[in-house]
C-alpha cells in the first residue's frame, strides 16, 4: 500500500486587521463547497477516511447491535380531537415515525409513512397539527433531506390533499381556528424580496383561508422587524384569543402579544403587549378557564408560573400562581377540569438537576396538593390532555435503560398506569447509572451522568464523555442504543450537565453563553478531570463527544486541551467563529455566541474559535469529524476548513492518531433514517473502539 498521507492543502496568506486583531485564515478556499479545489480535497478526504475506516473492526458487530437496540422503536404522546387521537409509532423494520389516527376503539389508520412515500429513507416529517375537529391535518415534509419543509393539508377522512402546499415554511407552527376554515403560520419572504444571502430569513406572520391560494394571504405581523426573528402561535380553544410570541434568532428574551379575535378582521388582529423588550423567556397561552397562564423565568430564573386576564395583560396585573423552587427549572403545566372532577387540578412538569417529576397543584390557589409517581429517574416529554377538558393527562417517558412509553395519569383515581410501550422487543444488557458531582474552575458544583457496566472495573475503562452546553438545552436520561451498545462492550458513556444548558435554570445557560462561553469549555475540562481522578478512565482511554454547539464543544477541547483525551468525534459542528455568521442559520446565534463585528465580542470569540486556536507542533488527538451535505443550519465548511488546520499542525503520526473527514449526503442536521442513524453511530463507535482500545465481539 501506498504510504499514508494526509491530502494537501494549500495554506493561503489570508489575514486580516478585525479590531485590532490580526487574524489568519489559511483555508477560506474550502469554504467553496463547489469550486473545483475544494471536491478535489474533499475526495481525498473520503478516500483517506475510507481506507482508515477499514481498518476499525469493531463497524461491524456495533452496527448489529445498534440495529438491534434500536429496534425498540418509539411510541408518541396522544394528540386527541374530541374521540379521534393522532400519534406517532416508529416500530420494528421502519426507518421513520409513521402518523396514525384510530377513532374511538376502531383501527388505527395510517396517515403519513415517510418510508413508504420514500423508500430511500431521505423523507422526513417535520411536524403536524390536526384542526380543532380533527377534519383536517397540516404537516410538513422534507424531501431528499434538504430539509426544507413544505406545508401539506390533508382531509384526515379521505387521506387527500386541501390546496395547494406551501413553500419556504420551514419550522412554522400553526394555529388553527376553531372551526378549521383557516389558520395563522409563518412564511418566509420570496426570495426576490430579500438581499442576495438572506433567503433563510426575513419571516412573516401570514392568515391563511383554505381555498385561496397561498401568494393571496394576507401579512398579519412582521414587517420592519429584525430578519432574525423566528414567531410562535397559539389560538385558544373556543377561538377567542390569539396568542403571538417573538425573538431574535436563539434568544431567551421573548416578546409577547394577545389579541381579541372577536373584535375584528382576523387579518389584522389588534395586538396588545403582554411583555416587549424585557429580558426574560416567557411562555403564553390562554386556558379554558379564561384566564392567560404564563410560564416564565421573569424574576425568576428556575421559572415560575403565573395567570392574568387577557384583557388586561401588562406585568403589573401578573399574578404568580406557583412560585420558584430552589433547585428544580419548572417546564411545563397541563390544566385537567373535567365535569367528572370534584375540583381542577392543575399539574406541573418540573426538572430536578437533570430528572423529570410531576407535581399536583390548586389550580385557584396554586397550593401543593402531592406529586405523581414517576416510573424512574429520568425524562419526562409532552405532558397533554384533552383540549376540551377532561380528568386524564399523558405524557412521555424515557430513561438511560428504557425505549420511549407513554404514561396516562387519572386525576380521578390519582394513579399513574403506562399507556402504550415502544413496539419492538429488545434484549438490553446490564448497566449501572449514576449522578455523579465535581467542581468546575471556579468553584462551581456541575452534576454529571455516569452509565458503566454493572461488573466492577479491572482499570481504567475506554470511556466517552458526550456534552453540549448552549441554547436552554438540557442533557436529561433518555434511552440511547449508542450509550447502550458503548457501555455493553465493556466501555463508560458519560453525560455532563455543562453551563449554557437548562439543568439548573436559566441562570445556568446565562453563565455558558456570550463573555462567559469560556466556563462551559472550563465545566467539560473538569468533567474530564473528574472521571480520570475518579479512576473511571485514563488519557489514554478518554474521548470526547458531541455534536452541532457539542461540536464547538469538542473543537474547543481539542484545541484547549488536547492533553486530555486520546480521542474525539466532531459531528455537524460550528468551528470558525469569527466568520459564522456568514454561513447557514448563522445570525440567528449572535445572541448566544456575540458577534464578530462587535470589538468586545470578537475578543470573545477569539478566545476559543477552534479554528483560530489551532498550534502547530501539539500533539492532537485521533480527531473524526462527521459533515452532512444538506445541513441548512451548519455548514460543513467549518470541519473542513479545522480538519485541514489540524491535519497541517498536529505532531501525532497519521497512523496513530489521524486527523479524518467523513462526509454523508442527502441528510441534513437532525432527522435521519434509522438505518443511517445505525451507519453514522456505528462508525464513530468504532472509530473511538479503534483509538481507545475499546475490543468489541
Amino acid at each position: 500500500m501506498s504510504e499514508l498521507r494526509y491530502p494537501p492543502a494549500q495554506r493561503l496568506d489570508i489575514q486580516e486587521n478585525l479590531h485590532g486583531h490580526m487574524v489568519r485564515d489559511p483555508y477560506r478556499w474550502l469554504e467553496e463547497a463547489d469550486s473545483p479545489d475544494t471536491k478535489e480535497w474533499s475526495d481525498a478526504q473520503d478516500d483517506l477516511y475510507h481506507r482508515l475506516g477499514s481498518e476499525h473492526v469493531a463497524r461491524d458487530p456495533f452496527a448489529e447491535r445498534l440495529r438491534s437496540l434500536m429496534g425498540a422503536g418509539n411510541v408518541g404522546v396522544p394528540v386527541w380531537r374530541g374521540e379521534r387521537r393522532f400519534s406517532t409509532r416508529l416500530g420494528p423494520g421502519q426507518e421513520h415515525s409513521v402518523l396514525s389516527v384510530q377513532d374511538g376503539d376502531g383501527p388505527e389508520r395510517t396517515l403519513i409513512d415517510p418510508g413508504v412515500l420514500d423508500p430511500s429513507g431521505t423523507t422526513t416529517l417535520d411536524s403536524w397539527s390536526p384542526s380543532p375537529d380533527g377534519r383536517l391535518l397540516a404537516y410538513q415534509l422534507s424531501e431528499g433531506g434538504d430539509e426544507e419543509s413544505l406545508l401539506r393539508l390533508m382531509d384526515v377522512d379521505s387521506g387527500e390533499l386541501v390546496d395547494t402546499p406551501i413553500d419556504r415554511t420551514r419550522y412554522s407552527p400553526v394555529a388553527w381556528l376553531p372551526d378549521g376554515s383557516a389558520f395563522y403560520y409563518v412564511r418566509r419572504l420570496s426570495t426576490d424580496l430579500v438581499p442576495e444571502g438572506e433567503e433563510s430569513y426575513h419571516r412573516r406572520v401570514y392568515l391563511h383561508r383554505l381555498g385561496t391560494p397561498a401568494e393571496e394571504d394576507a401579512i398579519v405581523f412582521g414587517e420592519g422587524r429584525d430578519k432574525t426573528e423566528y414567531y410562535g402561535l397559539s389560538i385558544s380553544t373556543d377561538g377567542r384569543w390569539l396568542v403571538l410570541s417573538s425573538a431574535k434568532g436563539t434568544s431567551a428574551a421573548i416578546d409577547l402579544w394577545v389579541a381579541d379575535l372577536h373584535e375584528g378582521p382576523l387579518e389584522s388582529p389588534r395586538l396588545v403587549t403582554v411583555q416587549e423588550g424585557v429580558d426574560a423567556d416567557t411562555g403564553a397561552r390562554v386556558g379554558r378557564d379564561g384566564r392567560l397562564y404564563l410560564l416564565t423565568d421573569r424574576d425568576a430564573p428556575r421559572g415560575r408560573l403565573c395567570v392574568v386576564d387577557p384583557a388586561s395583560p401588562g406585568y403589573e396585573n401578573w399574578t404568580t400562581l406557583i412560585h420558584e423552587d430552589e433547585e428544580a427549572v419548572l417546564q411545563g403545566h397541563a390544566l385537567l377540569d373535567g365535569e367528572e372532577l370534584d375540583s381542577p387540578v392543575l399539574l406541573a412538569v418540573w426538572s430536578r438537576h437533570a430528572i423529570s417529576e410531576i407535581t399536583r397543584h390548586d389550580p385557584a390557589s396554586g397550593e401543593l396538593l402531592g406529586t405523581l409517581p414517576m416510573p424512574g429517574l429520568g425524562s419526562l416529554a409532552g405532558l397533554t390532555a384533552r383540549p376540551e377538558g377532561g380528568h386524564e393527562a399523558w405524557f412521555g417517558y424515557t430513561d438511560n435503560t428504557h425505549p420511549s412509553s407513554v404514561y396516562r395519569y387519572d386525576a380521578r383515581a390519582d394513579t399513574v398506569e403506562r399507556w402504550a410501550q415502544a413496539p419492538g422487543e429488545v434484549d438490553l444488557p446490564e448497566v449501572r447509572t449514576e449522578q455523579v458531582s465535581f467542581t468546575s474552575k471556579d468553584g462551581t458544583t456541575v452534576r454529571m451522568l455516569v452509565v458503566s457496566p454493572a461488573a466492577p472495573a479491572d482499570g481504567p475503562r475506554p470511556t466517552i464523555l458526550y456534552g453540549y452546553g448552549g441554547f436552554q438545552i438540557p442533557m436529561t436520561p433518555s434511552y440511547s442504543a449508542t450509550i447502550l451498545s458503548w457501555v455493553e462492550a465493556g466501555g463508560v458513556y458519560a453525560v455532563a450537565n455543562l453551563r449554557g444548558g437548562l439543568e439548573e435554570g436559566e441562570q445556568w445557560h446565562r453563565d455558558g453563553m456570550l463573555g462567559k462561553k469560556q466556563n462551559v469549555f472550563d465545566d467539560c475540562a473538569a468533567a474530564a478531570e473528574h472521571l480520570i481522578s475518579s479512576g473511571v478512565t485514563d488519557t489514554d482511554h478518554l474521548a470526547i463527544m458531541g455534536g452541532s454547539n457539542g461540536g464547538l464543544l469538542v473543537g474547543t477541547m481539542v484545541t484547549q486541551r488536547p492533553d486530555l483525551f486520546a480521542a474525539a468525534v466532531c459531528s455537524a459542528p460550528l468551528l470558525d467563529m469569527v466568520r459564522y455568521e456568514r454561513f447557514g442559520l448563522g445570525q440567528l446565534w449572535s445572541v448566544e455566541y456575540g458577534s464578530a463585528d462587535v470589538p468586545e465580542e470578537l475578543g470573545w470569540l477569539l478566545g476559543y474559535s477552534p479554528y483560530h486556536n489551532v498550534r502547530e507542533g501539539t500533539r492532537y488527538p485521533a480527531v473524526l469529524f462527521t459533515v452532512f451535505d444538506n445541513d441548512t443550519r451548519v455548514d460543513p465548511l467549518h470541519a473542513r476548513k479545522l480538519c485541514a488546520a489540524l491535519q497541517h499542525a498536529t505532531s501525532s503520526s497519521i497512523e496513530e492518531s489521524p486527523v479524518l473527514l467523513r462526509r454523508e449526503g442527502e441528510v441534513g442536521h437532525s432527522s435521519r433514517s434509522v438505518s443511517r442513524s445505525v451507519e453514522l453511530s456505528a462508525d464513530q463507535l468504532a472509530f473511538l473502539a479503534h483509538h481507545l482500545g475499546l475490543s468489541v465481539g
